[in-house]
């Protein structure tokens, strides 16, 4: 369980160094939704991202940030796979951890996901920006953190089996 704690702790490090950087976020996928010609839907999903960077990605601040993004998702995505070997939890946690592995899939629609309070990555959008193009994208990531932070504390809370000595 420590070792989950950890990692779950080394993300949220990452996912500060992205947050301070979610404006170059956001101007990142600006740039390469003009480049792909794809200014009328949403960025909806982790694959668009990521075929954002891989076909229509000009500058390296650009691929960097767009990078740092998915290597987050993608490390959120182990983790969520760790949880599932450390314990086999119960109705919450397994609903839980199911609902990280649809938010994490890659083709899943993000586009009506809002991170809500106290996480005011939205709030920091135009309304615009925040209600057509980049809502759901910003919002991913610290609701999948809010939901793994929620799995460790029931499973801290379930009765832990009790080690007897073979001896």
């Amino acid at each position: 369980m420590n070792e989950v704690k950890e990692a779950l702790r080394n993300i949220e490090q990452n996912y500060k160094l992205f947050l301070q950087q979610q404006f170059t976020f956001i101007g990142a996928l600006q740039h390469t939704r003009e480049n792909a010609h794809d200014m009328i839907r949403p960025v909806a999903s982790i694959s668009q991202v990521q075929s954002y960077m891989d076909h229509h990605c000009n500058n390296s601040t650009d691929r960097r940030i767009l990078n740092m993004f998915l290597n987050i998702c993608n490390d959120l995505s182990k983790l969520c796979h760790k949880l599932e070997t450390v314990h086999s939890g119960n109705n919450i946690t397994n609903s839980i951890l199911e609902r990280c592995k649809l938010l994490l899939s890659h083709s899943n629609d993000l586009s009506t996901i809002r991170a809500k309070y106290p996480h005011d990555v939205v709030n920091h959008l135009s309304c615009d920006e925040a209600k057509n193009h980049y809502g759901g994208v910003v919002s991913l990531i610290p609701i999948v953190l809010d939901c793994m932070k929620e799995w460790v504390a029931h499973i801290e809370k379930l009765p832990q089996p009790m080690l007897y000595d073979a001896n």
